[in-house]
């Protein structure tokens, strides 16, 4: 059953140099037909159910002038709700008191804010605009209406050291926040960064400070409970564990993805196409084997890991009868605590190239 929508809003308020979708910059007329076309393709899709959790994307969706946000939270009235969690993404430099207060009263109870960084060097090397008396002054307003916050921190930036590193680290620990999301940089082709033929950071140091952010997280009381998620108890992301328990959930919007009855799609990312009503690239029909290495793919990302009654439940089969998982678990890649099948703690920084394995 579908619990979760999934809302992108492509515009942005700023070049951003390590995205590769932050590229339709605010206008007026263009973001109105965007939310017409949001409209009708929800309208079009949606059928009916009761929805949990509702995330809205970017770009940034903050960048909205209020008009356009009002519009927006229209929109999703459109959805019958018995909301757990309702998440809307920001830039640090577009939160004002007025969008906080529509979010509120339209519903959102959580802000996921992409500060990124708080280095002045490394700030302005990702593009942004921000400094810390602006994030002081910001995260003290979003606290004066919601006490469900997230801030994504990328780290392993080019010439970044562990001591900057953990500068930042300090600066959003006191900043008292209850989930942080933490990202390796990885420099894209047909990014700025990429043309600016920016290396990427030594794997030997992005692994250490992959670790080092586990640690630091951990010491002040931060549950590491997905491989790039930090959250004190209760905190945790519920719509992005849709994702991780390979859930369905519904996509709407440019370049949105969404998993239904089986069938996981993506929306073009051609504005042109997408104002034409042609919504959909692609669509692919899972078999079970697919479905089977999805079920590792994202639950074993989470910390916890899969659960084995559940696995069962949905598939009729015994988790450690496959040949894959009884392999990994002699070699101590895998670890069976009874109830979960989870990763060796040691090999979660290599996580990727275990799950390969699976598919092949």
């Amino acid at each position: 059953m579908i619990k979760s929508v999934y809302i992108h809003i492509p515009f942005c308020n700023t070049i951003c140099s390590y995205c590769d979708f932050c590229k339709i910059f605010y206008n007026s007329n263009l973001v109105d037909k965007y939310l017409d076309t949001l409209e009708q393709e929800i309208k079009t899709k949606y059928k009916n159910e009761i929805i949990n959790t509702i995330y809205i994307g970017g770009g940034t969706p903050s960048s909205l002038p209020l008009k356009e946000l009002k519009k927006l939270f229209q929109i999703t009235k459109l959805f019958k709700t018995d909301l757990k969690e309702f998440t809307i993404e920001c830039n640090i430099e577009t939160i004002t008191e007025e969008k906080l207060k529509l979010f509120k009263e339209n519903g959102v109870n959580r802000i996921s804010i992409g500060i990124q960084t708080l280095n002045d060097k490394y700030i302005k090397f990702l593009n942004r605009n921000h400094n810390k008396k602006l994030v002081d002054k910001k995260i003290k307003l979003v606290k004066k209406y919601f006490n469900n916050i997230n801030i994504d921190l990328i780290y392993a930036i080019p010439d970044e050291t562990l001591e900057e590193l953990n500068e930042d680290l300090d600066y959003i620990v006191n900043l008292d926040i209850p989930h942080i999301s933490t990202y390796s940089l990885i420099i894209e082709e047909h990014t700025k960064l990429y043309i600016d033929k920016t290396k990427n950071i030594d794997e030997e140091l992005d692994y250490k400070m992959y670790n080092n952010i586990i640690a630091k997280l951990e010491k002040n009381n931060y549950i590491h409970y997905e491989t790039s998620n930090f959250a004190k108890p209760d905190y945790e992301s519920k719509h992005n564990l849709t994702y991780w328990n390979n859930e369905e959930y519904y996509g709407f919007g440019l370049g949105a993805s969404g998993y239904i009855k089986n069938i996981r799609y993506t929306n073009t990312r051609s504005i042109n196409k997408y104002l034409e009503n042609s919504y959909i690239k692609e669509l692919h029909k899972l078999n079970k084997k697919e479905t089977i290495e999805n079920e590792f793919i994202f639950g074993l990302r989470k910390i916890q890991g899969i659960n084995k009654e559940t696995f069962y439940k949905k598939y009729k089969i015994d988790i450690c009868t496959l040949n894959s998982v009884n392999k990994m678990l002699k070699e101590e890649k895998l670890i069976d605590d009874g109830n979960y099948i989870y990763l060796n703690k040691k090999y979660l920084y290599t996580a990727n190239d275990i799950l390969i394995e699976f598919i092949n």
